[in-house]
C-alpha cells in the first residue's frame, strides 16, 4: 500500500488541510493527526494496533483518512447496524469528498436485513397473517422489493425495522437457498456481495463479520483473502461478540422458523404429505413447553440450574425426539424442492446441536439457558477466546487495528490484549482533547448504603434528588439492573408528584430507543431512567445532558453462569480473577457510561457515581483513575455551585 509519510497525513488534517477546507466546523487537534499516523503505519507494515482515542479525539476520521488514501481494500468493522449506517452514509462519504479521492465503497449486512424475493413469494402466497397491519406491511415490502435497488430493509421507513412480518420477507443463514434459489440471480445479499468485492472500502458489523468468518459464509470470508487492513472500531464489544461466535447456541426462535418454512415449504411442494403438519406441531409444543419450564422472567441459568428443572429438562428431551421425526419426514420429502431440503438439513443440524448441548461436557467450555419473555437460547461458548482469535489473525499478511474510546484500565491494555490473543500488538491511547477539569464535576455522595444494602436505590434517588433539581432536569439515571431501574423510576415518580416538580420523566421501555433519545433531546429538561442498553453508544450534545447519575459499578452478577465459570477456569490456572477480569471490565463499562456526559467542547455536566466502593476500596481508586480528569467532589454545595455556575437558558 502506497500510504503518505506523517508530514503529508499531517497536511490533510492541518488548518489548511483537505478536511478543514471542505468540513465545516472542522478543528485541528492533535491526538487526531497522532492517531492517524499510527494506523497509517500500521497499515504500512502490516502490523496490529491497539488504540484507545478519548470522546471528541475524532477517531473516525483518523482511520478513514489512511484507509481512504491508502490504495488498497480495507474492512472496517462497526458496533451495531446503525454506527455502521452513520459511517457507510455520513462519515465515509463526507471524508471521500473532502480527499477528492476516486475510491469505492459498499455497505454490507448480515442476511436478514435485506428482502429475499423467495421467501416474500412464500410468506404472499401462504397468506398466514397475525392482523391485517402484517398483511398490508408485507404488501409494503412487496411493492418496496420492486424498485430498491438494494433491497435494505432499514431504507424502508414505512415498516417498522422490529416489525414481526420481516421475518416472514427476509431469509438466515439456516434458510437461504443459497445457489439452488431460483431467484438466486436477483437475489439482493449476493448483489451486496458482489460489490462488496469490487469494492475499496467495505463497511461490515461485528456480529457479521465473525459469523461469516468463522462459519466460513461467502461474505467476509470472501473478501478477507485479497483485504489489505481491517479496522475494529469499538473494539470493546469484539470479546463478547467473538465469544457468542466462536461457541454455539439454539434459540426457541430458530425452532420456530423451522417449523414456519417448513409449513410454507410443503405447501408449495408436498402437499400431499399430511404427516408434517402434526410433526411441525410436535415442534412448535415441546420447544413452548421447554420455555414454560424455564423461569418467566429474562434469565440466565447455569447448565446444572437448567437440567435441574424437571419440566425444562422432560421438555429437551420430547423436543429431541421430535426434532428426529420431523427429520426423518423431510428427509423422505427433501428431493421435491430445495425449501424442503433445507429444512431437511436444518432440523438435522438443530438436532445435533440440541444433543450436543445436552450431552457434551468440554473442558473450557461453559454451557448456560437464557431466557427472554417469550423464547429461550442454549448456548455454549468458550472461556477464553485468545488461542482461537490468535488463529484468524494468521495467513495473508494484513494490517489489524482494534481502537475505541474504552480499551484501556488506567492507560493498560494488558487485559484486553491479553483476552483477545493480541499480545504482539503495539498500543497507544490518546486522552480526549476536552478540558474536562472545567467542564465536568465527578460527585461521589457520602453516606450511602453498600450497592448491596436493600435501600441503596432508595438512598441513590434521596441523594441524586437535589442534583437533579439543581441541574434543572437534563439528567440521565443509569442503572445496573432493572428491578433497580424500575423502583428508582417509581421513588421520582412519587417525589416529582409530591414536589409538584415538573420535569418530563422518561423510562427505558417507553418506546425504542432512538424514539427515547429523540424526545429527550428536544424536551430539554427530561430525565431519563434506563438501565445498561443507554451506557454506550448513545450521543446528547448540548445543555439536554447535563447530568449522570450511575447508580453501583458496573460488576457483573456474581450469580451469572457465564462469568461464575470464567473466574473458576482463572483460578485453576492460578490467576486472580477479580483483578484480572472483574475489575478491568467493569472499569471500561464505567468509562462507556462515563462517556454518555461530555460529548462536546461546549459541553458541562456533573457525574454522580452512587457506589461508596470507589472512595472506600483499595481497587476503587484503579477504576476512577481510568476516568477523564475529573475535578472530583463529595460536598452536595460544590455540586449545586458547578451548576449555579452556568445556570440553563
Amino acid at each position: 500500500m502506497s500510504l503518505p509519510a506523517d508530514d503529508q497525513l499531517e497536511a490533510v488534517f492541518g488548518a489548511d488541510g483537505a478536511l478543514s477546507s471542505a468540513i465545516s466546523g472542522y478543528r485541528l487537534r492533535a491526538q487526531q493527526v497522532e492517531m492517524a499516523q499510527a494506523i497509517a503505519q500500521a497499515m504500512r507494515d502490516n502490523s496490529l494496533l491497539v488504540a484507545e482515542a478519548g470522546t471528541g479525539t475524532g477517531k473516525t476520521y483518523a482511520y478513514l483518512v489512511p484507509a481512504l488514501l491508502s490504495g488498497g481494500k480495507v474492512i472496517i468493522s462497526t458496533g451495531t447496524k446503525n454506527l455502521q449506517d452513520q459511517l457507510y452514509n455520513r462519515d465515509l462519504p463526507t471524508v471521500r469528498d473532502a480527499l477528492q479521492v476516486p475510491v469505492s465503497t459498499a455497505l454490507l449486512k448480515g442476511r436478514a436485513n435485506y428482502v429475499c424475493h423467495h421467501h416474500l413469494a412464500g410468506a404472499l402466497a401462504e397468506g398466514r397473517f397475525a392482523s391485517r397491519e402484517e398483511v398490508t406491511q408485507l404488501h409494503k415490502i412487496a411493492s418496496f422489493a420492486k424498485v430498491s435497488k438494494s433491497g435494505d430493509r432499514a431504507e424502508l421507513a414505512d415498516v417498522p425495522e422490529n416489525a414481526s412480518v420481516w421475518q416472514s420477507a427476509t431469509s438466515t443463514r439456516e434458510n437461504c437457498l443459497g445457489q439452488d434459489c431460483k431467484q438466486y440471480a436477483e437475489c439482493f445479499v449476493m448483489a451486496a456481495r458482489r460489490e462488496a468485492l469490487s469494492a475499496d472500502i467495505v463497511v461490515v458489523n461485528h456480529h457479521l463479520f465473525f459469523a461469516d468468518v468463522m462459519l466460513r459464509d461467502e461474505g467476509v470470508a470472501e473478501l478477507l483473502p485479497a483485504c489489505n487492513a481491517v479496522i475494529f472500531d469499538e473494539a470493546h464489544q469484539l470479546p463478547e461478540t467473538a465469544t457468542l461466535f466462536f461457541g454455539e447456541s439454539l434459540s426457541s426462535g430458530q425452532l420456530l422458523d423451522l417449523c414456519r418454512d417448513t409449513l410454507v415449504e410443503a405447501i408449495a411442494s408436498a402437499g400431499d404429505a399430511p404427516a408434517l403438519r402434526p410433526a411441525v406441531a410436535a415442534v412448535e409444543k415441546a420447544s413452548r413447553d421447554a420455555r414454560l419450564g424455564l423461569p418467566l422472567d429474562a434469565a440466565r441459568l447455569a447448565y446444572a440450574a437448567a437440567t435441574a428443572k424437571l419440566d425444562f429438562k422432560q421438555a429437551l428431551a420430547v423436543l429431541d425426539t421430535d426434532l428426529k421425526k420431523l427429520a426423518k419426514l423431510l428427509e423422505a420429502q427433501a428431493q421435491r424442492g430445495e425449501g424442503l431440503e433445507n429444512c431437511w438439513r436444518r432440523a438435522l443440524d438443530m438436532q445435533s446441536r440440541l444433543e450436543r448441548w445436552v450431552a457434551e461436557e468440554s473442558e473450557g467450555m461453559v454451557r448456560w439457558a437464557e431466557t427472554f419473555s417469550a423464547s429461550f437460547q442454549l448456548n455454549a461458548a468458550p472461556l477464553d477466546i485468545a488461542d482461537i482469535f490468535r488463529k484468524q489473525l494468521q495467513g495473508h499478511p494484513r494490517a489489524w487495528i482494534f481502537t475505541s474510546a474504552t480499551l484501556a484500565v488506567n492507560r493498560d491494555f494488558a487485559h484486553y490484549t491479553g483476552e483477545m490473543g493480541l499480545e504482539e500488538a503495539r498500543t497507544a491511547c490518546w486522552d480526549s482533547p476536552f478540558n474536562y477539569p472545567d467542564q465536568a464535576l465527578l460527585y461521589v455522595p457520602e453516606r450511602l448504603p453498600p450497592p448491596n444494602d436493600a435501600a441503596h436505590t432508595i438512598a441513590v434517588v434521596e441523594s441524586a434528588w437535589p442534583v437533579i433539581k439543581a441541574s434543572g432536569g437534563r439528567a440521565f439515571l443509569l442503572f445496573t439492573t432493572l428491578r433497580a431501574m424500575r423502583q428508582a423510576h417509581e421513588l421520582l415518580l412519587q417525589r416529582f408528584e409530591s414536589e409538584g416538580v415538573d420535569f418530563p420523566l422518561l423510562l427505558q421501555g417507553e418506546g425504542s430507543r432512538s424514539e427515547l433519545l429523540e424526545r429527550f433531546r428536544r424536551l430539554g429538561n427530561a430525565v431519563l431512567v434506563a438501565s445498561q442498553s443507554f451506557w454506550e453508544g448513545v450521543d446528547v450534545r448540548g445543555a439536554a445532558l447535563s447530568l449522570v447519575v450511575i447508580d453501583k459499578l458496573p460488576f457483573a452478577p456474581p450469580d451469572d453462569p457465564v462469568l461464575a465459570a470464567r473466574i473458576e477456569y482463572l483460578s485453576k490456572q492460578g490467576k486472580n480473577a477479580f483483578m484480572e477480569y472483574q475489575l478491568p471490565h467493569a472499569a471500561i463499562s464505567l468509562k462507556q457510561g462515563a462517556g454518555r456526559l461530555i460529548r462536546d467542547e461546549t459541553d458541562r455536566g456533573v457525574l454522580m457515581i452512587c457506589d461508596p466502593r470507589l472512595i472506600s476500596k483499595p481497587y476503587g481508586r484503579r477504576i476512577w483513575q481510568s476516568l477523564p480528569a475529573m475535578r472530583r467532589t463529595r460536598v452536595l454545595a460544590e455540586v449545586t455551585d458547578f451548576f449555579a455556575a452556568a445556570p440553563v437558558e
